[in-house]
């Protein structure tokens, strides 16, 4: 069992006791538009090492002064290297978030498993339609040797088909209907 911890008592008399002067401190220290709490808690960071490795400080107030000092110049000197963004960064788009990346290559994958799947010429429709070329109407119906006016129909059947297979394989993305 391990043995109570006798400086506890202490400790928190040392802490309560510089309460005050930190706060004091701090103040004299900073700039009227800065932020004291930063400098207090790193204040703070360092007595509680400091009680951990040599006890309570000889002259509490002293070393205090000190220490907040210390720590303002090391806080003056970060923020002056800190150069502030002139505009806010740019968010992640699609193209640069990878887990949006891994998501759409699944979908594709997915969509053209579904698209080879379909049933007759409704592959090499989609797949035409889904081009990177930009097939026009006319282009399509003549690499599938069909009229330009069955076209529209034909589609929309591939299309049903195609739908009815992805409903099953891929979750619905959000944005539609409340919630």
């Amino acid at each position: 069992m391990n043995a109570p911890d006798t400086h506890a008592p202490t400790h928190d008399l040392v802490i309560e006791t510089l309460r005050p002067l930190l706060a004091a401190e701090v103040r004299a220290e900073l700039p009227a538009a800065a932020e004291p709490h930063d400098l207090e808690q790193a204040v703070w960071v360092r007595l509680l090492e400091h009680l951990g490795t040599d006890g309570p400080p000889t002259d509490p107030a002293a070393w205090l002064t000190a220490t907040v000092r210390s720590e303002a110049r090391r806080q003056r000197r970060t923020t002056f290297r800190e150069l502030p963004y002139v505009t806010e960064p740019a968010a992640d788009t699609a193209e640069s978030d990878p887990e949006r990346r891994a998501i759409a290559r699944e979908r594709a994958g997915a969509l053209h498993a579904a698209v080879r799947r379909l049933p007759g010429r409704c592959p090499r429709l989609i797949g035409a339609l889904l081009s990177p070329k930009d097939l026009t109407y006319r282009e399509i119906a003549g690499e599938l040797g069909i009229s330009q006016g069955s076209l529209g129909p034909e589609r929309s059947r591939c299309l049903g088909c195609l739908r009815r297979i992805m409903v099953s394989e891929v979750a619905p993305t959000s944005g539609r209907g409340k919630g």
